[in-house]
This record gives C-alpha cells, sequence and structure tokens, in this order.
C-alpha cells in the first residue's frame, strides 16, 4: 500500500504536461515511453510520474501493459468515428440547450475564447489552439445546465482533443473550425436552439469527415 504523499500542484502540472504532449504529437500513438527519460524530462519523481500514467491511463491516451510498460495509446479510424458519433448527439443537444439558457457574460466568455482561438490558428500554437477550445466547450456545458450531458463530454474529453489536434494539424481545417465555431456561437447567442444545435452537428460532422482520412492512415503497432 503506497502511502506516500505528492504535492497536489506537481500531479496536476505533471499529468498537464505530458497530456499536452501527446496531443500535439511530441509522443507517437504506438510509442513506448521509458520511466527514467520521463522522470528526467519532466523533472519528477517515479511516484509522481507513475500516478500521473495511471491518470493518462483512465483518460484512455496512455496503456499500461504488464511486462511491457506504459505506451501511447493507438485510436483506430473505427473508434475515431464512434466517437464522432457520440459527440455529433451530445453536443447538438448542449448547443441547443445553451442556447436557451445563455446569458449576455456567457456570450461574452465564448466570444473571448473564439478570439483566442483565432490568434492561435493565425500563430499556428498548436497548445493555445486547444486550450482555447475547451474553454469555448466549457462555457457551452456549462450554460446547457444538464450535468450528465457535461459529464459524458468530459469523460471524452482527452479523446477528443488527441483528434482535434491531429485534424487540426491538416492544412485548412483549423481555419474552417473558426467559421464553424463562430456560427455556433452567433446561434447560441441569438437564443436560437434549433439553428445552434445544426451549427454543432455541422462542426462535428466536418472535424469527422477530416478525422476518417487522417486515422485511416497506418498507425503504427503498440
Amino acid at each position: 500500500m503506497d502511502l506516500k504523499i505528492s504535492p497536489q500542484t506537481v500531479q496536476v502540472e505533471t499529468a498537464r504536461k505530458l497530456r499536452e504532449a501527446i496531443m500535439v504529437g511530441y509522443f507517437k500513438p504506438g510509442e513506448r515511453l521509458v520511466e527514467t527519460s520521463l522522470c528526467e524530462q519532466l523533472g519528477v519523481s517515479r511516484t509522481s510520474l507513475r500516478e500521473t500514467l495511471r491518470v493518462l491511463a483512465g483518460e484512455r491516451l496512455i496503456v499500461l501493459t504488464p511486462n511491457r510498460g506504459p505506451s501511447i495509446a493507438i485510436i483506430s479510424s473505427e473508434e475515431a468515428d464512434q466517437i464522432y458519433h457520440v459527440r455529433a448527439i451530445l453536443e447538438g443537444e448542449m448547443a441547443a440547450l445553451a442556447a436557451e439558457h445563455v446569458s449576455d457574460a456567457d456570450v461574452a466568455e465564448l466570444r473571448s475564447a473564439l478570439k483566442q482561438f483565432e490568434e492561435a490558428v493565425a500563430a499556428e500554437n498548436p497548445v493555445t489552439r486547444l486550450t482555447a477550445t475547451t474553454d469555448f466547450y466549457e462555457v457551452i456545458i456549462r450554460c446547457s445546465g444538464n450535468g450528465i450531458i457535461g459529464d459524458l463530454v468530459h469523460g471524452l474529453v482527452a479523446r477528443i482533443n488527441f483528434m482535434r489536434a491531429r485534424t487540426m494539424a491538416s492544412p485548412g481545417r483549423a481555419r474552417h473550425s473558426v467559421n464553424e465555431m463562430a456560427s455556433l456561437l452567433e446561434a447560441i447567442a441569438a437564443h436560437d436552439a434549433k439553428r445552434a444545435r445544426a451549427a454543432a452537428i455541422a462542426h462535428v460532422q466536418a472535424a469527422r469527415e477530416e478525422a476518417r482520412h487522417v486515422f485511416s492512415q497506418k498507425e503504427p503497432k503498440a
């Protein structure tokens, strides 16, 4: 039984850094992770690293294989397609609910997040792109007022961001996302639930088509 107490800030920061490295492709799908090397790169103890690996394994970003060690998870084209299918259902409903409950302050937050996303796209900054996108959708989740939908989306968010990072790296995809997210924002701001649902689904479907191309490429075996 491991009773060692580690500072929460170290755990959170270690998980954030390693998660970002996976998202932006610093580590490739199927790549094995060497604990001693990671400890040196991150500047943390092996205990802290192993706790982080367990967290990321729970997010399905890392696979922990007995007698082999950790490796970066591989999302197959079939699994990616299924996640996008679920996203379209959840995010469509979430956007429609948000349109009914959004306030002026919420709209201002959405505009701020979208502006940050647009600037990150122009600067070709993949980390800020993901952060701004996450902030944008967190406002929509909150405005929806449906905690169950929020929990379901949060359960998928790591894999969603993993796929976002890869699809947005495709030429032109991130700029299309700016326009799609702007359409979603305006529908929500207008309190138009029907248009918000359609805009959310259209955005997911466009990303899904890009993902079908990206994830159909041959991945390395784990």
